[in-house]
Order: C-alpha cells, then structure tokens, then sequence
C-alpha cells in the first residue's frame, strides 16, 4: 500500500494526497475529504519521516521529565501525549534522573529527531546544556524559571496557595507540632515548597523548629530516611508536610515501622495528589498539581512558539489541598478523645 493507491481510490493527485496528508490548507475541503475516506478505507499509514522531509518539519514535540519512577512522571507524561496527539503532533519523552550527563544525552536525542519544540519539566534547570537547544532557536518551556528570551515559555506553579491551605487545615485541627519534609535543596521547586510552608506556618502563629525541618530527595526511601531522622530527635511533632507524595509514602512506612498509627497518632499531608494517594492506607490528604494542566499549558505554549500564534511568556498553574483520612486532630485532645465509633463504645460498656 502507497501514496499512489490512496490517490487512485480518492481520484486525485498524488501532490494532492501528500499535501492533504501534510495539513496544507489550501487543499480543496471535498478533495481532503475523499483523500481521508481513502486512507481509512485502505488502512494506509502514511510514513511520518517522508511527511517530514517533504514539510520540513517534524511536528515532534519533545519531553524532558525528572524520573519515570515516580507516579507523578508517567501520569504527566500521558497528559502531555493526550494533548498533543489532539494537535497532530507526536512526542519524543527522555528522563534525567537527575543526571547531567543524562540531561546531555536526552537534549542529543532531541536535536537529532528534529523536535520542534521541547518541555522540560525536571522542576531543575541544567542552563549549560539547554543552551544548546535556546542556541537553535528551538522553543522551550520551563516549570518555575526560566531565561526570559524569546521562544521561551514558563509554568509558574502556585506553590503557596495550596500549601497554605494544607498548613491551614492542620492548625484548624489544633496542630502547633508541625513538621516538613522538603526536596532536594538544589531544585528551585523544594526551594518553593519550603518557603511556602515556613511562610504559611508563621501566618498561623507557629514557629518552626529547626529540628522538624529535613531535607529530603523526593523519593519515598528519601521519605523513610527523613522519618528516620525526625523519630531520632528529643520530641516528634503531631503532624509531618511532605513536599511530595512520594516521600509521604516513605514516612508512612516508617511511622508503620515504628508503631505510629496515621492519623491517630501523625497527621500526614503529601504533595501532587499521585493516583496513587487515593488507594494508600489511609487514603493520603495531598496537595494537587494538576498533570493536566500543566501538560495542556506545555503544549499550548510549544504550539503558540512553534505556529507563530502570540506565545505567552507565563501560564499560571494552580494547587490546591485534596482532604482525606490521613489528617485528624492531634493526639491528645478533646476531639481526639472523643469516640470514633459509638457502637463499639456501646459494646464495650455491655462487655
């Protein structure tokens, strides 16, 4: 099956074809018509590398993430996919793994599939090598910072907002023992989701202690390490901010580990709302970042670069708290006293 068999059934040219094949728009709409009918009815696949060097251009769109491991990653990867795919553009996604030379290999990967655009959503920025691409004049997006030149786009994530709320409804809950688990000190995000916090903390009336405050690696070993760490010190606190969801997993290892029941006896708040929060034992109260948002943002800015349709420099991406069963009131109080269940109470007093 070829180009020419489609232009045949269709009764049409084969420049005809190619140009319908290649969006042109200056096909006749009933001719692009037949041409499609034809493909379909065919079962024709057209060769994406000849559309390629016949259009000059690839409509490949490129993907860097941080980690495949991580729920987050693959869950924002299939948005991202969804989206484009919508837009009749393929993607070429590479992982870092937090490496330089990783970060070398996947831009390398980039420039030879031609990509005409790229998202780089490590939540870190290695600026030596992505110069390589902005040298190329090839369009980026960054989450948090980026360098303002033109072809360069930004996801500014509202950090605060949500991790307010989260703050917020742990001191609503009577919590003044609060802990928080960052990531790695050298990405601007953890940077972010720090400050967030120690600001919030401070809005309520709390004064951080030092001893409560753990650097951690995003990871959930990371998470169990931390937990390690903060069951080490003097005194624990009555509930524990985590800058992912992935180290709030660790700590809730941990804290099973060490025969801490959450929340009875920690109150535990993840961030990035993973699919997987929902299902964790207790369900996990996270902070959402939507995966969709940011990749219908990432897209729309690589398209409005690459399509020449008035880029923005900014999009904004919001966060906001998701409550679940892994908060309560700290032990000790009044509320945490009062019975959870009334027919066990009522059991106990007939036994």
């Amino acid at each position: 099956m070829n180009i020419r068999a489609v232009a045949e059934r269709a009764k049409v040219s084969v420049a005809t074809v190619s140009r319908t094949i290649n969006r042109i728009p200056t096909v006749n709409s009933q001719m692009a018509k037949r041409v499609w009918e034809a493909i379909r009815e065919l079962d024709y696949f057209p060769n994406t590398q000849a559309r390629a060097l016949v259009s000059g251009r690839s409509r490949i769109l490129g993907l860097i993430v941080s980690e495949i491991t991580n729920p987050f990653f693959p869950e924002l990867i299939q948005g991202f996919e969804d989206v484009a795919v919508e837009s009749n553009y393929e993607i070429l996604v590479s992982s870092t793994n937090y490496d330089p030379k990783r970060m070398s290999l996947c831009i390398r990967r980039m420039l030879e599939r031609n990509v005409e655009g790229v998202a780089v959503m490590t939540f870190g920025i290695e600026e030596p090598l992505l110069d390589q691409l902005a040298e190329r004049k090839i369009p980026l997006v960054f989450v948090d910072v980026g360098r303002d030149r033109p072809g360069i786009s930004l996801l500014k994530v509202d950090y605060h907002h949500g991790i307010r709320q989260g703050v917020q409804h742990l001191a609503a809950l009577g919590h003044r023992k609060i802990g928080f688990i960052s990531g790695p000190a050298r990405l601007h995000s953890a940077q972010s989701r720090q400050n967030a916090f120690l600001k919030s903390i401070r809005e309520c009336g709390i004064e951080p202690n030092p001893e409560w405050l753990i650097e951690g690696d995003h990871t959930m070993e990371g998470g169990m390490v931390a937990m390690e760490k903060i069951l080490g010190k003097g005194r624990r606190p009555t509930a524990i901010m985590c800058s992912n969801d992935m180290t709030a997993l660790g700590v809730l290892h941990k804290a099973y580990r060490a025969g801490l029941r959450v929340p009875q006896d920690l109150s535990l708040i993840g961030f990035d709302d993973i699919h997987m929060a929902q299902v964790m034992i207790p369900p996990l109260t996270s902070i959402q970042m939507s995966r969709v948002e940011l990749a219908r943002a990432a897209v729309e800015a690589l398209r409005s670069h690459v399509e020449g349709t008035s880029p923005r420099r900014e999009f904004h991406i919001d966060t906001h708290l998701v409550v679940r069963e892994s908060t309560a009131f700290p032990p000790g109080t009044m509320e945490d006293l009062r019975p959870a269940h009334p027919q066990s109470q009522r059991t106990a007093t007939q036994d």
